[in-house]
């Protein structure tokens, strides 16, 4: 079973960071990828960034290129994302996911995460 759970949401100004962290507390790693997702106000969910559960290289959503970082403890079972630069677009509730492979579709990921806001002003 996977269980995911974030942290680390919160409000910044823009040009600020933050750091989300997203932990597997469950007892099987069935999952090839972990990523992040984002849902804004009246926007569908988008894919932010992912990883490979066992490192390795990473994907990015083109607008948050050389902002957001993506890192994988693979003995923690925990996926971090650095936002760094962050601009009030960035504003969402940001989901981790686990699932199996680097999808951009959130309907071909298996696992969620509750989502952590995440609000940046201006």
């Amino acid at each position: 079973q996977v269980q995911l759970v974030e942290s680390g949401g919160g409000q910044v100004q823009a040009g600020g960071s933050l750091t989300l962290s997203c932990v597997d507390s469950g007892r099987s790693s069935s999952y090839y990828a972990m990523g992040w997702f984002r849902q804004g106000p009246g926007r569908e969910r988008e894919f932010v960034a992912a990883i490979a559960r066992t490192g390795g290289n990473a994907y990015y959503l083109e607008s948050v290129k050389g902002r957001f970082s993506i890192s994988v403890d693979t003995d923690k079972k925990t996926v971090t994302l650095q936002m760094d630069s962050l601009k009030p677009e960035d504003t969402a509730v940001y989901y981790c996911s686990a699932g199996p492979g680097f999808y951009g579709d959130p309907n071909d990921w298996k696992y969620w995460g509750q989502g952590t806001q995440v609000t940046v002003s201006s």
